[in-house]
This record gives structure tokens, C-alpha cells and sequence, in this order.
């Protein structure tokens, strides 16, 4: 069995990405309180212990396809994600956003949706790691809980962040945020292209 400190390295640098969507999560505006940022790293975890373990079951004999094609994945939705995040902000600033009363459960489903698709494109990478997982006859039990709990700490930690960042910078947070997700899937397929 691979020691604990070894999943929970290898957990900490999987969660980078959660850590990074989660400060652009925490500095949209939104009020949270501990007990909310908590319920957004849980969403992070879970999705980062659960595609190791998807990985896992596909094994070897996906571990070609699944990789180039996952990296797609990942920068396909992060860039739709942030993308969305750039237009709520502009659409946002122009004073066209439709009333709350009527639109207040659509906004929350779109959140909602939005955080989910985000905690799936940022542990894309883990489904690959999986595999190799697979391949090095790793228990993925042990190492799907460490993950997902590393990935929960961190990104609860990120929304944390990303409040008080939101605070003082305001409107611009979801600005940033969205560039920061548009970033990221940057920096997934660039690594992906130099290999």
C-alpha cells in the first residue's frame, strides 16, 4: 500500500486546480459563512475522490484514449465556465440582468451548475491519475478518501480566500475569476501540448 503522505502529496497537487476555481467561487459576491465554503470544497472533493476511481475501472485498456481526450474535456469546460463567468459580469454591468423576484431560483440552479461542471473539469487530470493507479496496482480506496479529502480542505480554503477577495475588489472578482478559469485550461493544454 502507498504510504499516506505519498496520497496526500499526491492530493495536494491534484487539488491546485480546485484551489484556483475555488477562490474565483468564493470572490463572485456571494455571502458565505464557513458552513457554505465547506459545502463548496465537499462538491470539489468528491469530484476529485471520485474520478480516480472512474479511472481506475477503465485501466489500462482506456489509458490511451482517455488521456488526450481528457484534456480536451477539461479546457472545453473551463473555457465555457469561465467564458459564462465573463458574460454574467459584462451582461451584469450593463444593467440587463432580469429581476430577482422572477429569476432568483434560475440563478441559483445556473450557480449550482456552474460549480459542478467547474469541480468536474478541474479533476479531469485525476481520472488519468487513476489509471496510472490502476496500472501500479494502488488500493483506490485509500487513495480515492485522501484525495477527496485534501481537495475538500484546500478548496474550502479557496472559497475563504476568494471571499475576502471579493470584498475588496467587488464587480472585477468575476472578472478575474473567469480569466483565472479561461487561465487554467490555458495552462492545461499548454502542458498537454509540450508534453
Amino acid at each position: 500500500m502507498t504510504g499516506l503522505l505519498t496520497l496526500a502529496g499526491l492530493g495536494l497537487s491534484l487539488s491546485v486546480d480546485a484551489f484556483a476555481a475555488a477562490v474565483c467561487k468564493g470572490a463572485d459576491g456571494e455571502r458565505r459563512d464557513v458552513g457554505k465554503a465547506l459545502r463548496i470544497g465537499l462538491v470539489f472533493g468528491l469530484a476529485e475522490a471520485i474520478s480516480p476511481a472512474i479511472g481506475w475501472l477503465i485501466g489500462k485498456a482506456a489509458a490511451a484514449w482517455i488521456q488526450p481526450v481528457g484534456v480536451w474535456i477539461a479546457f472545453g469546460l473551463l473555457i465555457v465556465v469561465g467564458a459564462h463567468m465573463l458574460w454574467e459580469a459584462w451582461r451584469g454591468s450593463r444593467g440587463t440582468l432580469p429581476s430577482v423576484e422572477t429569476d432568483e431560483a434560475a440563478r441559483k440552479h445556473a450557480g449550482a451548475l456552474r460549480l459542478m461542471l467547474t469541480a468536474v473539469a478541474t479533476s479531469i487530470d485525476a481520472m488519468a491519475v487513476g489509471i496510472s493507479l490502476a496500472v501500479l496496482d494502488i488500493g483506490i480506496v485509500s487513495a480515492c478518501i485522501v484525495i477527496g479529502l485534501v481537495t475538500t480542505v484546500i478548496a474550502t480554503i479557496g472559497v475563504l480566500v476568494g471571499r475576502k477577495a471579493g470584498e475588496r475588489l467587488g464587480p472585477l472578482a468575476e472578472v478575474l475569476g473567469g480569466l483565472a478559469l479561461i487561465g487554467i485550461a490555458a495552462a492545461i493544454l499548454a502542458q498537454y501540448l509540450m508534453g
